[in-house]
């Protein structure tokens, strides 16, 4: 077989990846896809799979002992080159498959990395990335300490959750306190940290041996977290190039993916310039390509599909061939997106010749919009939001909200 043909494991909890799957296929691999037996009616693209394999359970309950033994079954007959988590949820299934079965690629000391708050914080906090005050839980004096120094509202976050669902904000030392004692022992999951009000914004990058080759920095017009929690319209649009911000953002998600040890394939990292004193701190980072559907308008401002890209940086790395991104351009492009109150909604009333993608979730209205002017796209944005929120936006009761993937 020699280079020409690798055996990829691809794992995902999530119906998402598809256009990563196909390039790898059509790159001339064999491809395998482990997902939640949940989504065997979802639409994967069987004929660029080899095979499919149906795990009982979704997100974080999958039995890891009967992952390992299925897919040590599958090596006895076929070696797998290499394993690939395309969800976040799937970080440590990789990792722990990986370390088990000697599979190169990210290990569980990286992963951590990638999947715990609490390990992101202190990475990037000793690497001189600034981060918000934080603190982790494990111990009651410094708690106190972290609440008697450290000027409240704060936040407490659970330390491996994909989503921003699970955030709790507190406003007092009383009520910090009342909160961790109902966590229980589960407090050990969680950190606390200074909210700190601004904008948030999202580095979604590609990298290569080690180097960040590509980057778009957006801004969030509404951010996940609002949304989990109260509902509402989500939107983000990237922004000017070349301006200070997009300097800083781009220097700082280096910083990151260096301090983190992130060698090859896609990330998505989270930051907020702080109101005060517009410094730029870091928040979260994960070694995927953004939810959401933030791929689609990666590619609606720049041509590159960051899915498709990463399945040929992992294609090539394993072939030990050489790796070239395709021109990129400099565009711009948005992204509305709302929980809808119909199944199928009917969004032909948004016929703007800028509009280049319908989200196709059900229960879900959104579009991207993509344009050469940042301001047309900002406008549009605004028109949109406007009329989603009177024909089609609902408000999801907290438990049953979607992850907005």
């Amino acid at each position: 077989m020699g280079k020409e043909h690798k055996t990829f494991l691809c794992i995902s909890n999530y119906f998402k990846g598809n256009a990563f799957l196909i390039a790898l296929k059509k790159a001339g691999n064999t491809v395998f896809l482990v997902t939640s037996e949940k989504l065997r009616e979802s639409n994967w693209p069987q004929e660029y799979l080899d095979e499919i394999y149906y795990m009982p359970g979704q997100d974080l309950d999958w039995d890891m002992d009967k992952l390992l033994a299925g897919v040590a079954g599958i090596m006895r007959h076929t070696k797998i080159d290499a394993i690939v988590a395309l969800d976040d949820y799937d970080v440590e299934k990789a990792t722990y498959l990986r370390e088990n079965l000697r599979i190169p690629g990210m290990g569980q000391t990286t992963g951590r990395y990638f999947r715990d708050k609490l390990a992101m914080r202190m990475r990037a906090h000793d690497a001189g990335v600034l981060v918000p005050p934080f603190s982790a839980l494990f111990n009651d004096e410094e708690i106190n300490h972290f609440a008697d120094t450290v000027p409240a509202p704060w936040v407490l976050k659970p330390r491996s959750e994909a989503s921003a669902h699970g955030i709790i904000k507190v406003y007092d030392k009383d009520s910090l306190w009342q909160n961790i004692h109902e966590l229980g022992d589960n407090r050990i999951k969680y950190l606390v940290e200074q909210f700190r009000p601004g904008d948030v914004y999202h580095a979604d990058s590609l990298n290569l041996d080690g180097k960040s080759i590509f980057c778009t920095v957006s801004r969030y017009l509404a951010t996940p977290m609002e949304i989990s929690q109260g509902g509402g319209i989500f939107r983000s649009a990237n922004i000017q190039y070349g301006t200070d911000d997009d300097k800083a953002l781009k220097e700082a998600n280096k910083k990151v993916m260096r301090a983190f040890g992130m060698k090859n394939g896609a990330a998505h990292t989270e930051f907020i310039k702080g109101k005060e004193d517009g410094q730029i701190y870091f928040l979260e980072t994960s070694s995927r390509v953004g939810g959401a559907h933030l791929a689609e308008m990666v590619e609606g401002a720049t041509g590159v599909n960051l899915w498709t890209e990463w399945a040929k940086i992992e294609d090539a790395i394993f072939k030990e061939k050489e790796y070239k991104l395709p021109k990129v351009t400099k565009g711009y492009a948005g992204i509305v997106l709302t929980l809808s109150k119909f199944e199928h909604p009917d969004l032909s009333s948004f016929d703007d010749p800028e509009v280049c993608f319908r989200v196709p979730l059900e229960y879900h209205a959104g579009l991207i919009v993509k344009s050469k002017k940042q301001e047309r796209i900002m406008e549009l944005l605004d028109n949109y939001a406007a009329r989603l929120s009177d024909g089609f936006s609902t408000v999801a009761e907290q438990e049953k909200l979607k992850k907005f993937h």
